[in-house]
């Protein structure tokens, strides 16, 4: 007897898709259990962060080099998955002095730390019995100091942004002060919480986004579950949100926020959203190279710390570059 399952379909006949399988019930609590245990963790540290930004100063610093080293540790631990030995003490110390650098001096003077830092490596590396693993160590131990530390260490400089501006290289230059360009002192503050209001909102609507449309896989080798829907999504709902922030500044914190139009901000918003997105994908490469699903677990429900400065890591820098670039553009 033929099975009728074995019959062909009858070519005029509409198909008609079953409906997607139902999560089993203990996934589907466990889901939910790891979203709430996300929020609550978000509840902790959102309020923490705000308020080291607002206060700036040594309790800023100290937040900054803290998340620093967490997230040095961490991506060192990440690279002795892989068989690396970086050498932990020169690599933590480098990467812990940036921020305090970039805070009592500017930029330019953590940009020579990094170059002394690799000089010092180097000879570290030169003093170790085993020459076979001085590659490895030197350019993973390296590039720690330069991914965590030298990149998180612009948020210093993006803070205080209209004091260092002023006793920098860039007001001076141009013949121009701060109150002309509407840039007050504490401009910093605004600056980089729009930073952080588009790249966190990015990455929340990219996941709902991506779980309620995500059809085309974004990168599936490095992070199967995003998609490009989800990253459309993220971008738009990051940039909504940071004109959201924009407004609610103009209503309570004018001054803070009178420098940058709505238009200039709409496009830095789009631009930070994306740059979010590329950080996003870079640690899942990481991570996936060294076959971990986290980097570390003192978050709970979101990982380690690099798990959650991923993406800021890269849009902190990129927002400090397009404040400069505007601004020599207004006074040029």
């Amino acid at each position: 007897m033929t099975d009728p399952l074995d019959q062909p379909a009858d070519p005029g006949e509409p198909l008609h898709p079953q409906p997607p399988t139902p999560l089993p019930e203990s996934q589907g609590r466990k889901v939910r259990s790891e979203t709430l245990t996300r929020f609550l963790t978000a509840g902790v540290l959102v309020p923490a962060v705000l308020y080291a930004i607002v206060e700036g100063g040594l309790v800023f610093l100290a937040v900054v080099t803290g998340f620093i080293l967490l997230g040095v540790r961490e991506f060192y631990h990440l690279i002795e998955e892989k068989g690396a030995r970086p050498l932990w003490g020169l690599g933590l110390a480098a990467a812990g002095a940036l921020p305090v650098v970039a805070y009592f001096r500017d930029a330019y003077a953590a940009t020579l730390l990094m170059t002394f830092s690799l000089l010092a490596l180097m000879v570290a590396q030169l003093r170790k019995r085993n020459i076979t693993e001085a590659l490895a160590s030197i350019s993973g131990t390296f590039f720690g100091v330069f991914y965590v530390g030298w990149l998180m260490s612009h948020i210093v400089v993006l803070r205080f942004f209209g004091e260092k501006a002023e006793a920098g290289f860039l007001l001076p230059l141009m013949g121009a002060d701060l109150r002309s360009l509407q840039l007050y002192p504490d401009a910093g503050i605004f600056f980089l919480v729009f930073t952080l209001t588009v790249v966190i909102n990015c990455d929340a609507g990219a996941y709902f986004a991506g779980r309620a449309y995500g059809r085309h896989k974004l990168a599936p080798q490095i992070s199967p579950g995003k998609s490009v829907e989800g990253a459309i999504g993220g971008i738009l709902w990051g940039t909504v949100a940071g004109l959201i922030c924009k407004a609610l500044f103009d209503a309570f914190w004018p001054a803070m926020s009178a420098s940058l139009g709505w238009l200039p901000l709409a496009g830095f918003g789009v631009t930070l959203a994306i740059v979010g997105i590329v950080g996003d994908l870079v640690e899942s490469l990481l991570k996936r190279d060294a076959q971990l699903k986290d980097t570390g677990a003192l978050l709970p429900g979101m990982g380690g710390v690099l798990d959650r400065i991923d993406a800021p890591l890269l849009a902190i820098p990129v927002m400090h570059y397009l404040l400069l670039g505007y601004f020599l553009i207004q006074v040029s």
